[in-house]
């Protein structure tokens, strides 16, 4: 049997097919603060800044001032993402332990391109938790965060708190952790005006341009961003056209700051669909005859947003201060999958959905004594309120066969405190309540053009479910360069809209059509980590173990088309990164993760769940050849091999290992700047994402992606 996306994606669940098109450092340790000063929590841009491991530090020792007491943490600072071989944010996440990356449609600029944190496999955008500046960027459908609409160059820094301690002070998604993208602004910058213009070109005719400009005046700053890719792709029908900005204003004075973000983005992408080992036409093995073809030469994705947030920060009393913020993001998506040209059996379908998210979050920072023990606190109430609308037809224009209307609503409140039990031991605990109801309906109309199968409506929904969250971490430091963390945790995601949609089955042995009603168990985790860090003059290391068991984990099955809620399943595995500089201008790098995820109950039990390779990691170097005027950074990411999606029995082939080499050869004079980067130096053929036949061995499809590829640079600022 050959699989094509029609054949693993019915109409009902087109929406999926649209949110797989759009799928897919160094570790370093904050340092300690002065001895008799709080850590200052910057609250308008994370929750996460100062609750770790400072709260009783008055001995100067090494702490983790940037995640949670007990958690594993890595930063990768500015410095480290204009120095990175990579050409996206992916690139740059996959330097860290622990973090996989799945991708489709040739992965130009990053689109496509999903990261996965401690083994989630192909739902792993929906269990990792994105955010912006501490804001919450994770939706209410599968498609997941889209981080090439992010400009590079915009962003200060990136804090990956791993595990899924911050679900308490987030609520849902963050089962495999947290990543926060934190932009710069243009406070502190010390000039009145700034501005950074960088353009490029390279292999698949990519072309890019990237602009910035900051200003700052008195309490008054601003900063713009703004990048535009064009290119045609590894694939055939895989063109890109992308535009993105991101622009803040912001007020700061000693005892009140407030800003206004806002963004948008603008995308346009080719999806070239899959290659097969088994073409149905002719039998012919596509994935090794004609890797770059495609079978959808006419099937596409478009997709707009924006977003608007706004907030301030107030100080109340002495160690107190209020935080509200809030906003709107809008999302709209449009898709068109024709299929085969030569499939006479082949199905068309449109699908127009519209997401929009309101949010409100006041919270309460407060760093004063706590019964004689210097303490944290950081309390709030989250709310959400979600609209999804959807349209399903067979072509753009028709009626649609199906309008799904979904909402919902969240509301939840949270405590976390950090406690200095002693001047080297703080000690973490927090709690969060959280209500979700949901108001699902379907309007069918069964003489639109295309319905199938005569079609069913699917029953309403309406439900309210209270979930909570846990988190209890510690954290000891021996001496000023060992410290030692472990923690606890309990978190939750609920079903998202393209699941509920999806939920299944549709039809009954016989193929007669079966009324869905959109409803799944919400997923639960329970996790346990503990490990150590190493600071020693010019050395750094960080390694941790954790456990995670899940009830309930909810999976779409491509096969049959359909979610649903898995057996309990299991996850284990250890993480470390190091960091030595050699010298002051050479300093090598590098990190290694072992990550298992198995079926713990069912049929199933014991197997791998897929696309989860066990080894992971990278290493590297970055070496100042003539101080800043030539650099040179290096690095090699390896993956072991993995399952294929739709391959819970473990009967098909794996995705093969591979490695990659990417070089950057970089520098500066004066104003103006330049690199040329190559990556996949040695042209490896590889994919990571591929969706296995249930019935026919040694039949799959796969997404090939690109081999050697070059992109040059240059720029100036002003």
């Amino acid at each position: 049997m050959t699989l094509s996306p029609k054949s693993l994606l019915p109409a009902a669940t087109l929406g999926l097919s649209f949110a797989a098109a759009c799928l897919a450092g160094t570790a370093r340790v904050s340092p300690a603060l002065a001895q008799d000063a709080l850590p200052s929590i910057n609250v308008d841009a994370t929750r996460l800044s100062g609750t770790g491991g400072n709260a009783g530090s008055s001995s100067g020792a090494s702490t983790n001032s940037i995640g949670i007491v007990g958690a594993s943490t890595t930063v990768i600072t500015s410095e480290d993402i204009a120095r990175s071989p990579g050409q996206t944010v992916q690139d740059v996440l996959a330097t860290v332990p622990g973090i996989q990356l799945q991708t489709l449609y040739g992965g130009v600029n990053g689109v496509g391109t999903s990261v996965d944190l401690r083994g989630f496999g192909a739902f792993a955008t929906a269990n990792t938790l994105i955010l912006l500046n501490g804001r919450r960027l994770n939706d209410l459908d599968l498609a997941g965060v889209d981080l090439s609409t992010i400009p590079l160059q915009s962003i200060e820094r990136i804090e990956v708190t791993r595990g899924n301690s911050g679900a308490v002070l987030y609520g849902d998604n963050a089962i495999g952790g947290v990543i926060n993208i934190v932009t710069k602004t243009g406070a502190g910058t010390g000039k009145p005006i700034e501005m950074r213009v960088e353009g490029g070109g390279g292999s698949l005719n990519q072309r890019q341009g990237n602009a910035t400009v900051t200003t700052n005046s008195g309490p008054w700053s601003t900063a713009v961003f703004g990048n535009m890719v064009k290119s045609d792709g590894y694939r055939a029908n895989n063109a890109l056209d992308q535009r993105n900005a991101i622009g803040e204003i912001r007020y700061s004075t000693p005892d009140l700051s407030a800003f206004l973000n806002i963004t948008g983005d603008d995308q346009a992408l080719g999806l070239p669909g899959p290659r097969s080992t088994k073409y149905y036409v002719n039998g012919i093995n596509q994935l090794a005859t004609d890797p770059r073809g495609t079978s959808t030469p006419f099937d596409y994705g478009n997709k707009q947003g924006y977003s608007v947030t706004t907030g301030f920060t107030k100080s109340l009393w002495n160690g107190a201060e209020l935080i509200v913020d809030g906003g709107v993001r809008n999302k709209k998506q449009q898709a068109g999958f024709f299929g085969d040209p030569i499939d006479i059996f082949a199905s068309q379908s449109y699908v127009d959905s519209t997401l929009q998210t309101w949010s409100i979050t006041p919270r309460l920072s407060i760093k004063n004594d706590f019964f004689g023990l210097r303490s944290n606190i950081l309390t709030g109430i989250d709310y959400y309120d979600s609209k999804y609308d959807s349209n399903r037809s067979q072509l753009k224009g028709q009626a649609p066969i199906h309008v799904y209307d979904l909402s919902q609503q969240t509301i939840g409140g949270y405590w976390q405190q950090t406690l200095g039990l002693l001047p080297t031991t703080d000690f973490s605990y927090g709690a969060r309540i959280q209500n979700n109801r949901v108001s699902a309906q379907d309007r069918y109309d069964p003489t639109a053009p295309g319905q199938p199968f005569g079609g069913a409506q699917d029953n309403p929904l309406k439900t309210s479910e209270t979930q909570h969250a846990l988190h209890v971490g510690l954290e000891h430091r021996f001496t000023d360069s060992f410290a030692v963390f472990a923690r606890a945790a309990r978190a939750f995601r609920t079903p998202n809209v393209d699941e509920r949609v999806g939920a299944g089955p549709h039809y009954d042995q016989f193929f007669n059509p079966i009324s869905s009603n959109f409803a799944l168990k919400t997923q639960t985790s329970y996790d346990v980590e503990g490990g150590f860090r190493v600071r020693a003059g010019r050395f750094e290391l960080q390694s941790s173990i954790y456990d995670i068991h899940l009830k309930n984990e909810i999976h779409y099955n491509p096969y049959v088309g359909y979610g649903l809620n898995l057996d309990p399943t299991h996850r284990y595995g250890s993480e470390t990164s190091a960091s030595l500089a050699v010298s002051d201008t050479l300093r090598l790098k590098g990190g290694l993760a072992y990550t298992r995820a198995v079926f713990e109950e069912g049929q199933f039990a014991g197997n791998d769940v897929p696309l989860v390779s066990r080894v992971s990691g990278n290493a590297g170097f970055t070496w100042d050849i003539w101080q800043k005027y030539a650099v040179l950074d290096a690095n090699v990411r390896f993956w072991g091999s993995r399952r294929m999606d739709n391959d819970q029995p473990n009967k098909q082939p794996t995705i093969p290992a591979n490695a990659t080499l990417d070089l950057k050869l970089s520098g500066k004079y004066d104003r103006f700047f330049w690199s040329i980067a190559v990556n996949n130096l040695f042209d490896v053929f590889y994919y990571d994402y591929a969706v296995a036949s249930t019935t026919s061995a040694g039949v799959y499809n796969a997404y090939p992606l690109p081999g050697r590829t070059y992109m040059l640079k240059a720029g100036m600022t002003f």
